[in-house]
């Protein structure tokens, strides 16, 4: 009779891990979802758990195993909209299966090896809102006392497995435009807002931002616009709502202010900086083209030594295609059990 192949259970573990996380809806503002499947993989695991909500709904999740030395991280929220978990072949699809409940698997798994072999002293994190606001980030800091023998921290996002040097920043604002309402038929006794805000947004748009040899060049989205009240009324409010993702040498706030028209306003929503992380021998390295909450929970470890990395990809987070390879997902637990060797052992 043969014996069970190691790899083989923990492939199979992973996939059912995943497909009970994904199963769950955690919209930015409603993570507390996540818990259902969540707290029992912890409880399986022995981890000493602590829950948070910051705002009704809303939830922090530490899980600790002794004094930790390595702490690693991820998010709890996913954008909309939902997206019914499924598996074919070796791939499973579904909201977050990359970006981020992947990354949670492979860190427990992670865990879980590390365990079995007889370690202890690390810890793990989950925040809130990471998507949108970075409120569970933030609050996360309260922990801070906890990590006062931490060496590092490995935050999980979608690298395709090599470890970031760098991400962009992260700009997220609101333009509003103020008109004058008038009869369609009159034109001449209104000004529309909405007018006033396309040839802000073009103004923009023309004017090119800087480029970072490592971070890559400063990019921004139109994400959503609105305004107008009818079609027969010269609409007297617009608005639009921008991301951009800024690099040292950022001109966004300055071609921001620089053509916005007389009456509009600027309303910052989120705003992140651009960071640069340590490159580890032995590892790939790639800049990231994303935001992440690494900037701030970096901010838990001592000497802030930071880790970006995960299994999946960027290019199909946020999309109807999200998904992740089995193989890749696997490929994710043994990087998090190197980089946590690599931070865990003696230092001379």
């Amino acid at each position: 009779m043969e014996s069970p192949n190691p790899q083989h259970a923990q492939t199979s573990m992973a996939l059912a891990m995943l497909v009970e996380l994904c199963a769950q809806e955690s919209p930015s503002g409603k993570e507390s979802g996540i818990l259902k499947p969540l707290l029992p993989m912890l409880e399986r695991l022995g981890a000493a758990v602590e829950v948070r909500e910051p705002v009704r709904g809303r939830c922090n999740v530490l899980a600790t195993w002794g004094e930790p030395k390595v702490l690693f991280s991820t998010h709890l929220d996913t954008v909309p909209p939902f997206l019914p978990v499924r598996v074919e072949g070796n791939r499973v699809y579904g909201r977050g299966a990359c970006d981020a409940k992947g990354q949670i698997v492979a860190q427990l798994l992670a865990i879980e090896t590390l365990l079995a072999q007889g370690k202890t002293g690390f810890a793990w994190l989950g925040v809130a809102g990471e998507e949108t606001d970075s409120l569970g980030a933030q609050d996360a800091l309260r922990w801070r006392d906890r990590f006062l023998q931490c060496r590092a921290l490995i935050n999980g996002e979608p690298t395709e497995l090599k470890l970031g040097t760098g991400q962009r920043g992260l700009e997220s604002v609101v333009l509003c435009c103020k008109g004058q309402a008038a009869h369609s038929g009159s034109p001449e006794l209104g000004r529309s807002a909405i007018l006033d805000l396309f040839s802000w947004i073009q103004s923009i748009q023309a004017r090119p931002g800087p480029v970072d040899p490592q971070l890559g060049p400063e990019v921004w989205n139109l994400g959503t616009i609105q305004g107008g009240e009818a079609v027969n009324v010269v609409p007297a409010h617009a608005e639009a709502r921008i991301l951009a993702r800024t690099v040292p040498g950022t001109t966004f706030w300055e071609s921001l202010m620089g053509f916005q028209p007389e009456g509009a306003s600027v309303e910052s929503i989120l705003s992140e900086p651009w960071d640069r992380y340590p490159e580890i021998p032995g590892f790939e390295h790639a800049p990231m083209p994303f935001g992440s909450d690494a900037p701030r929970l970096r901010k838990l470890i001592p000497d802030q030594t930071v880790v970006l990395a995960g299994p999946g990809s960027i290019r199909v987070a946020h999309t109807d295609d999200e998904h992740i390879d089995l193989e890749d997902l696997t490929a994710g637990i043994e990087l998090n059990l190197r980089l946590a060797s690599h931070f865990m052992e003696d230092q001379p």
